[in-house]
């Protein structure tokens, strides 16, 4: 999910097609499994909800959890911003099910869902804290009362580990691809720069990322919940490793 960049911020050269073409594939070299963490978080919706049939993804990407996320309800749809995400999504995911173009802050649909889920890093694209409560506040709406609601966060502040290194190669039959990243901290967000390399039947090429993304606090996740009427619990360690909100929309 891409959300444009705020007056004075770099606009972030991300989730684009060359982006989009390497982007699973690299990171299910590193052994995240977007299936088995769509059937976990199904698992903790049918907890607080067994008879969940209705699903929303947002920030929904290349559809990776979405697909899975289809195979366990009714009926799923998703919203993604960034168009060469949205169309691998609609690629992969069963027929009919929708996925719509949308912002996080603003989408508007004329239906609501037992579930509505915001995972991986989406949320920390949004610029300020006053962005998170809106884009929670959309979320909210779209949740039936006693609809469950699953935010994945970034780093805290105090959790993210500032001049980060990262470096990932990935060797196919026909494709190597590099990732080099280096992350610091400025203010209240990291700021990730990302060099890629891709070498394939075509030769060689390379393309670089700048992403900012908010290190929004757990006190401002769990206010923006409040403020979007839902009761929320930050569920330390779970799925990634940084943790996961669950909350429940409260009647009315």
């Amino acid at each position: 999910m891409r959300v444009p960049a705020p007056p004075g911020v770099i606009e972030q050269a991300a989730f684009g097609d060359e982006h989009a073409d390497v982007y699973e594939l690299t990171y299910r070299h590193r052994g995240k499994d977007w299936e088995a963490e769509a059937r976990d978080v199904t698992a903790i919706v049918r907890e607080r909800r067994p008879a969940a049939s209705s699903l929303l993804d947002v920030a929904c990407g290349t559809g990776a959890h979405l697909a899975e996320f289809a195979r366990h309800f009714d009926r799923t749809e998703g919203v993604e911003i960034a168009p060469a995400m949205r169309r691998r999504a609609l690629d992969r995911v069963p027929a009919g099910t929708v996925v719509h173009e949308g912002d996080m802050r603003t989408f508007r649909l004329d239906r609501r869902f037992d579930a509505v889920t915001c995972l991986f890093t989406s949320a920390a694209f949004l610029p300020t804290p006053a962005d998170l409560t809106t884009a929670i506040g959309r979320m909210g709406e779209h949740l039936l009362p006693g609809g469950v609601l699953v935010v994945e966060p970034w780093y805290f502040p105090e959790t993210f580990l500032d001049g980060y290194l990262g470096g990932d190669l990935v060797r196919l039959p026909d494709r190597v691809v590099s990732r080099v990243s280096h992350s610091v901290r400025r203010a209240d967000a990291t700021h990730l720069h990302v060099e890629w390399t891709v070498a394939d039947a075509t030769g060689i090429r390379r393309f670089t990322e700048l992403e900012v993304m908010s290190l929004f606090t757990r006190e401002e996740y769990l206010a923006a919940f409040d403020a979007a009427g839902c009761d929320a619990r930050y569920h330390p360690g779970w799925l990634t490793g940084r943790g996961l909100f669950t909350a429940v929309r409260r009647p009315g």
